[in-house]
Order: structure tokens, then C-alpha cells, then sequence
């Protein structure tokens, strides 16, 4: 017998001139049990990906969170993505802040690093260069933390593996968009 054949991913059923994007998404919501869970849950249910979440309440008088989502898709996936955030009961906003191109997104990651001799001053000119600050040293490793743009951060990743990369954690993308406006 042949197995079911699974329905086509999102990402695969795009159509054949449309791109796949990478997509900030900022979610306002009301601040109450199960709102993460319910957001979440669309993007499982429908095979959505999620390459960052952040969460936290901005808001504290009106109860209010923000959910700051990155995901990928074709420019008709992201539409849907949108439209299906926005038929979520608590959620009181979903902006594209992609779209506005005047948006500033930021990621926080501390980086373990172990080095000794001359790999030990490479690992420290790197993270000056990259404006990265030591938060705890010993003889044989760094903890550097450093704040920036996703890919900064990837950058300073990839020159640390060679160097004795031990293991990375970071925040996920919080973003906000410039200008007196709220969104």
C-alpha cells in the first residue's frame, strides 16, 4: 500500500515567480492565558514556520503584549499569515514591519567562546571589532554579549566557530518601526 501523500508545505506551494521572504511581524495583544499558545498554534496547524519569537508586555495598565514574529514565505503566504493573525480574538494589531521599510530590528546573543594563546587575542579583536563586550572570562573561555542585527550577529557566529565556538544563546528579534508613530 502507498502511504498518504501529506499536503504540499506552504513554502513549496508558491507559485513558480514568487519569492520566498523573510518577514518581521509585530502582533499587539491582549495579555491573557493562552494568547501565545493560539498564535503559535496557527502557524503549527497550518505548517508555517517560525525563525524567531519574542514576547513581552509593553503595556502594563491595558494589558497589552507584543508578539514579534520572523517567518518566511512567498508574498501570498505572509498575506495570509496576516489576515489569519488578524481573525485571532485578543489580537488587537498585526503590522508587517517589513513592509514599512522603516523598521529597526535588534537581537540579543551571548557567545561562549573558548581560546587560549593566540586564538584567545583573535577572539578578542573580533569582538571589538564587532563592538561585542566581554560579560564573564576565565583562562580557557569568554562570554561575550553583543547586541545587533540578526545578521551581525550571524557574522560574528561564523568568525568565532574557527576560533573555538562553544555555544550560542540569543533573544530572537525584537523590532519597533522609526518615527513618532505608534504602529
Amino acid at each position: 500500500m502507498n502511504a498518504p501523500a501529506s499536503p504540499p508545505s506552504p513554502y513549496s506551494a508558491a507559485t513558480p515567480n514568487s519569492k520566498i521572504e523573510s518577514h518581521t511581524l509585530s502582533v499587539l495583544v491582549d495579555n491573557e492565558p493562552g494568547v501565545l499558545a493560539r498564535v503559535v498554534g496557527l502557524f503549527s496547524g497550518r505548517g508555517y514556520n517560525i525563525e524567531s519569537l519574542t514576547v513581552a508586555e509593553v503595556a502594563h495598565a491595558e494589558h497589552r503584549s507584543r508578539i514579534t514574529i520572523v517567518t518566511s514565505g512567498a508574498p501570498e503566504t505572509i498575506e495570509q499569515i496576516h489576515h489569519q493573525l488578524e481573525r485571532i480574538v485578543p489580537v488587537r494589531q498585526v503590522t508587517d514591519l517589513t513592509l514599512s521599510k522603516r523598521a529597526l530590528e535588534r537581537e540579543l546573543a551571548m557567545v561562549k567562546v573558548r581560546g587560549r594563546g593566540d586564538n584567545r587575542n583573535d577572539a578578542l579583536q573580533l569582538a571589538e571589532a564587532f563592538r561585542a563586550r566581554v560579560v564573564d572570562a576565565t583562562t580557557e573561555s569568554f562570554i561575550f554579549e553583543l547586541t545587533g542585527r540578526p545578521e551581525k550577529i550571524d557574522e560574528f557566529v561564523d568568525l568565532m566557530r574557527p576560533i573555538g565556538l562553544v555555544e550560542v544563546s540569543r533573544t530572537g528579534v525584537a523590532a519597533i518601526s522609526r518615527g513618532p508613530e505608534q504602529i
